[in-house]
């Protein structure tokens, strides 16, 4: 859960000015079939991923430095179209919409994306360790690079992005050309 709005003032005024500004907050609320997904579980998942980037990047905003840059997570559901991703596309679709958006509106910030797909980390951890391991495979065997992501894949990205000071309303895809298959 963020901070309020009046904790997180205080603690933006207390650091200063920030270079560079990582939104990354999560969810994995409103996966489901359409038909029959909960309207609470994707409202759930706004509340969890769209209006703390949004509120965080708001309070952050008179505290970046104007050669900074402000960097979102999203996931690939904001551009696929896999059955069952619905509500956490929305979502992200949110996410991923906000950076040309800014960009343009924020400038001479420069306010970039990074789209993961499937990156081993804890939020997997929903499933079983024996049905992750045979997703992990699954989809390590879709991708061009025969793996999936790690944490660092994800790091590197945005490391790229925050030190690019010509890149601005860009999201970049980071999921190991899984996109590119059929």
């Amino acid at each position: 859960m963020p901070l309020t709005g009046g904790a997180s003032r205080w603690f933006f005024a207390q650091l200063g000015q920030v270079e560079h500004l990582v939104l990354a907050f999560g969810s994995r609320k409103g996966v489901g079939p359409f038909s029959q997904v909960d309207i609470e579980d994707v409202r759930q998942g706004f509340e969890e991923k769209v209006f703390p980037q949004f509120q965080c990047a708001q309070i952050a905003l008179p505290f970046v430095a104007r050669a900074g840059s402000m960097t979102f997570v999203s996931a690939v559901s904001a551009y696929t179209a896999a059955p069952g991703t619905a509500g956490i596309g929305a979502a992200n679709a949110a996410i991923a919409a906000l950076v040309p958006i800014l960009a343009a509106e924020l400038k001479p910030i420069r306010v970039n994306g990074v789209a993961p797909r499937v990156i081993d980390t804890p939020w997997w951890d929903f499933l079983p360790e024996a049905q992750k391991l045979t997703a992990f495979e699954h989809y390590g065997a879709a991708t061009p690079v025969g793996r999936i992501g790690k944490p660092e894949d994800v790091a590197g990205t945005i490391a790229f992005l925050v030190r690019n000071g010509f890149m601005t309303g860009q999201t970049i895809i980071c999921d190991g050309g899984m996109s590119l298959s059929a």
